[in-house]
């Protein structure tokens, strides 16, 4: 527990799983003193007052960011434009403003569209932490216990600006660490991003056959644990898709150039490269495992 809170005023543009969970872990660390949610549910924003998560709300983001020291964009990376649009007349010349989006390079071009003399009080960030859950009801005060967080802070960010949203996200039990927006976006275009893509392709794929009932009924652990993040929020991760689409694009190719490679292996019955490539892949994923 911290004894004098981190932020004064906590307003969060987009109170649901990242959003919320943020908000109930700073809370639970003595964090934050007040935190205003900002959502289009009034439903589930709520809910989020049950859960102790904010402790008031509006659907207005300008309204919400009065006043706020600290200012975390959790929307879908598509309401990002309106999220600077709404909030940008209402920040403090002291507000520091993050966000918590998979895509680093869309964002910021929004940000440096909206934002203009508030731009080196923007400090890009990414939780590398979810479920494929959503809403404020799938949120936990230690989703981010032990994972990671990339900051992208750009050439006009000030460094104090940076050093408040590392500190935020350390309260959290996060590990914070520092990259360029470009390096992030290829980095999670195969970590993450690729995945997803994967994920949702075979089942839309297996669902058209005719035969997909019988599949999904008899599909076992296996099937459960690759295809898990299909179940993701499909709006979320199609403006993913399109605002990364050009290192996704990339991914998916050279991912298409090793499926090649095992088609061939498989077409030519060559045991001995199939062994070859699962115990390299095995040991690879048991590294992995380890350094988590």
């Amino acid at each position: 527990m911290i004894e004098t809170p981190l932020i004064n005023k906590l307003a969060i543009i987009g109170t649901g799983l990242i959003g919320g969970s943020l908000a109930r872990a700073l809370k639970a660390q003595g964090a934050v003193a007040k935190v205003i949610g900002v959502g289009r549910n009034p439903q589930n924003l709520e809910k989020a007052m049950e859960l102790g998560a904010i402790d008031a709300f509006t659907h207005d983001a300008g309204a919400a960011v009065v006043s706020a020291d600290m200012v975390v964009l959790a929307t879908p990376i598509g309401a990002m434009e309106d999220a600077f649009r709404q909030i940008a007349p209402a920040l403090t010349p002291q507000a520091v403003v993050t966000d918590v989006g998979s895509v680093k390079a869309v964002v910021v071009a929004a940000a440096r569209r909206h934002l203009g003399e508030r731009l080196p009080r923007f400090v890009p960030g990414h939780p590398i932490a979810g479920t494929e859950r959503s809403g404020v009801t799938a949120s936990e005060k230690d989703l981010f216990q032990d994972r990671h967080v990339v900051l992208t802070p750009v050439a006009e960010t000030e460094p104090q600006a940076t050093a408040l949203v590392r500190q935020m996200w350390e309260v959290t039990g996060s590990t914070v660490s520092e990259m360029t927006v470009a390096q992030h976006d290829h980095v999670l275009s195969a970590t993450s991003h690729l995945p997803h893509v994967l994920a949702y392709t075979l089942v839309d794929h297996l669902a058209h056959r005719e035969d997909s009932e019988l599949l999904f009924r008899l599909a076992a652990g296996g099937f459960y644990d690759f295809t898990r993040i299909a179940s993701s929020d499909p709006v979320m991760w199609r403006d993913i898709c399109l605002g990364n689409r050009e290192a996704i694009t990339a991914a998916v190719r050279a991912y298409r150039d090793a499926l090649d490679q095992m088609l061939d292996a498989l077409d030519r019955g060559d045991g001995e490269q199939l062994s070859e490539l699962f115990t390299h892949a095995k040991r690879a994923r048991d590294r992995y495992i380890k350094q988590r």
